[in-house]
């Protein structure tokens, strides 16, 4: 349900907008035979496509695609949150706000180890750093919003550790009394 552009350079006739892209992701065209599949494309991947099939009939089309409104975009939360998994995003987003709909970061979160995961253009994953505990204490701007695709991970802090140790040690001694004291 994303509303998309398209904008042919002086090919009135061609252009359309407020396109709303329906759940199968194929929207219909002028001149485009059984339209063109748009889901998981960028706007510059789908531009390319309308430029191929226009360039048939126009010659050399300039084309430009916008993204007029998002409704599909998705992120993710994982780690120590209230409420981990993905997430729908519709309207421009700070890490913040993300983890506040996510039910907030837990006790056993570290607020200062937040780390956003963004796909670049080659396929990798990059890390981006951000101190939550800092932008709660008004040390730090609230200025690192999502884009699409994002995973916000939220890691363990000293209280995680100390239960996983405390957790441990209570099977020790539990298995230590099964078995006899054998250990």
């Amino acid at each position: 349900e994303d509303v998309i552009s398209v904008v042919v350079f002086n090919q009135d006739r061609y252009s359309r907008s407020g396109i709303v892209v329906p759940p199968s992701g194929r929207i219909s065209l002028s001149l485009i035979q059984g339209g063109i599949f748009v889901n998981g494309k960028t706007v510059d991947e789908v531009a390319e496509l309308i430029k191929k099939k226009y360039d048939e009939y126009i010659i050399d089309p300039q084309v430009t695609v916008s993204l007029d409104k998002a409704s599909s975009y998705r992120y993710s939360v994982i780690g120590d949150v209230g409420q981990p998994g993905i997430r729908l995003m519709n309207h421009r987003m700070t890490v913040t706000e993300a983890l506040a709909e996510a039910g907030g970061v837990l006790q056993t979160g570290d607020k200062s180890k937040v780390v956003v995961l963004r796909r670049q253009a080659n396929g990798m994953l990059s890390p981006i750093a951000v101190n939550v505990s800092a932008i709660y204490k008004g040390r730090a701007a609230d200025n690192t919003y999502l884009v699409p695709g994002d995973q916000i991970v939220v890691p363990g802090n000293k209280l995680k550790t100390l239960q996983k140790i405390m957790g441990f040690t209570s099977i020790l001694s539990f298995a230590r009394i099964f078995t006899g004291g054998i250990f």
